[in-house]
């Protein structure tokens, strides 16, 4: 991973080496050599735990100075798909119709009008959809083809979705949650069993979906971003004490819990569109790395954000014993940090400490650094794209590469 350092230099032909050689989905290098040294601060106010946030300027003008698409006039790239969105939620509420209603009212829990927040998982599908609408082969141009593979992407876009919730009221149950997306959690609300039978269905209904499909590759794909979610948990779960203080292995079971979705979810977008492996590579390394910036994102916002913000309680994470990059990048720079960490969080007075640590650490702004490395990864992968003079693709890429701005910069 020595090329991020230079990651500004990359080529076309450069990314594109990388991309065949690399071996893993997950970044596994030693974060020393991912970040190299940091001189700003983050205070740590004791009283409170509240951290200063780092101004994202710096990282903002990294995905610039790497994307020739944010040069131009700045766009919403929900807005651009607002209406497919609209579509969508409602024929996912349609899909999820039961001939026990409480089961279908559980299920639907969180697709509700106003419940379910901007749909950032279809958001980036459907972009991605728009994104790779050139060098189509023939036999897959025209009219109402061309309406028949929208409708099959906008297919793995509900999958997606109805995955993605599934897995939250599973994790819900799992860590004994009482709030989601700012209102309360199902399992809170109707208990564990209707919760974890309310996944159960959405994924069954998932897999009646990306079987319509009739694509074998696809169904493959989303077969194993399943298998990734529960290994991901799992390993979450039932990780030595060894293991909970490894970058490594965070940067992995981050991969299987959050990027594999999104990433194996944009290779089937491209499949579909009978686009080339090298294409579909691409794609697939955007949502990966915007997957992982995401979730490194998250981990800073469980420290620095507030219930209003997060929906759910800060601090949520260290409290359920759960080691994120933060604390892992202060135990670098604090190695007796690592004897508390081992310890666990049960007592109380271990997650003060830790606290205390983080503050006097650079935790949260080198999370914040490898956040912004993996969105210039995603960008450079836009950038990557096979070039195309037309408009509606040109601002779909733009709105992709935003989208990683959006990511390592919001609050919520």
């Amino acid at each position: 991973m020595q090329f991020l350092r230079g990651l500004s230099r990359i080529s076309r032909s450069g990314l594109r080496l990388f991309l065949s050689r690399q071996l893993y989905p997950f970044p596994v290098a030693n974060s020393s050599q991912l970040l190299g040294d940091s001189t700003q601060k983050v205070f740590n106010h004791k009283e409170t735990y509240s951290w200063s946030l780092v101004d994202s300027h710096g990282f903002k003008q990294q995905i610039h100075h790497q994307s020739s698409f944010l040069i131009e006039e700045p766009l919403d790239p929900f807005s651009l798909v607002a209406d497919e969105l609209s579509l969508l939620a409602n024929r996912l509420r349609a899909t999820l119709v039961s001939e026990v209603p409480k089961l279908a009212s559980a299920a639907e829990y969180f697709f509700k009008m106003g419940v379910g927040g901007e749909r950032f998982r279809p958001t980036v599908l459907l972009l991605m959809a728009t994104a790779l609408n050139v060098h189509i082969p023939e036999q897959i141009v025209g009219d109402t083809l061309a309406a028949e593979l929208r409708t099959r992407q906008q297919c793995i876009a509900e999958i997606t979705e109805m995955i993605h919730v599934a897995s939250l009221l599973h994790d819900d149950v799992l860590d004994d949650a009482e709030t989601r997306r700012s209102i309360s959690s199902l399992n809170f609300v109707m208990g564990n069993k209707v919760a974890v039978l309310a996944g159960d269905f959405l994924l069954s209904r998932a897999c009646v979906a990306v079987a319509s499909l009739k694509n074998t590759e696809v169904v493959s794909l989303l077969a194993i971003a399943v298998e990734h979610l529960v290994t991901g948990e799992t390993m979450q779960m039932t990780c030595t004490s060894e293991q909970r203080c490894s970058m490594e292995y965070y940067m992995k079971k981050t991969y299987y819990k959050t990027a594999s979705l999104i990433s194996n979810s944009c290779k089937a977008i491209a499949l579909l569109a009978g686009q080339t492996t090298e294409v579909a590579t691409l794609a697939f390394e955007y949502g990966k790395n915007l997957g992982l910036a995401f979730q490194l994102i998250d981990d800073v916002l469980d420290f620095t954000g507030t219930f209003a913000s997060l929906g759910k309680g800060s601090l949520s994470d260290i409290r359920h014993g759960i080691v994120t990059a933060p604390i892992l990048f202060a135990i670098e720079e604090f190695p007796q940090l690592r004897a508390v960490v081992q310890q666990g969080f049960d007592n109380p007075e271990n997650v003060d400490i830790a606290l205390e640590y983080l503050g006097k650490s650079r935790g949260i702004h080198r999370t914040r650094e490898l956040a912004a490395k993996h969105a210039s990864l995603a960008a450079a992968a836009i950038d990557s794209l096979p070039e195309t003079d037309d408009e509606e693709v040109r601002k779909s890429r733009r709105a992709l590469v935003d989208l990683t701005h959006r990511v390592i910069t919001r609050n919520k």
